[in-house]
């Protein structure tokens, strides 16, 4: 079984600095979206739709906290749906709200979810990608 793949972003944007964390695993993508520093915030978690012919939407749930809900959630079921696997996201603001954050939120999660051969493929990418090396 293959290891786990790790990418990190960072994003300015009209005086905002995000930080963006995805762990992907065979059945599940974590993504850990936060301003100024890396922290943990409300967590929301999806699972795809197993409808074939993708009509419903994925099913969701907010896990942990309530203030950024609607944008975790949003970015849990889209993540869920694109990559069909489990989709579980944090989402931690400080100094900026929900509202203004978003659309910053949703280019550094676009980044950080790339599939890896986009990734490749994009000239200037700032993010880091991390194959994990197996231990003796």
């Amino acid at each position: 079984m293959a290891r786990a793949r790790i990418t990190k972003e960072e994003l300015s944007e009209k005086n905002l600095h995000f930080f963006a964390l995805s762990i992907e695993t065979k059945n599940a993508i974590l993504v850990l979206i936060s301003e100024d520093e890396d922290q943990f915030g409300t967590v929301a978690a999806s699972v795809p739709s197993l409808d074939p012919m993708q009509i419903k939407t994925s099913l969701s749930s907010i896990l942990l906290g309530y203030r950024n809900s609607t944008v975790a959630r949003m970015l849990a079921e889209r993540l869920a749906k694109k990559s069909g696997k489990i989709g579980l996201v944090s989402v931690y603001l400080q100094n900026v709200s929900e509202v203004e954050a978003t659309p910053t939120i949703i280019k550094i999660f676009e980044k950080v979810t790339m599939p890896r051969s986009e990734a490749q493929n994009v000239e200037g990418r700032e993010g880091t990608s991390y194959e994990p090396t197996q231990l003796s």
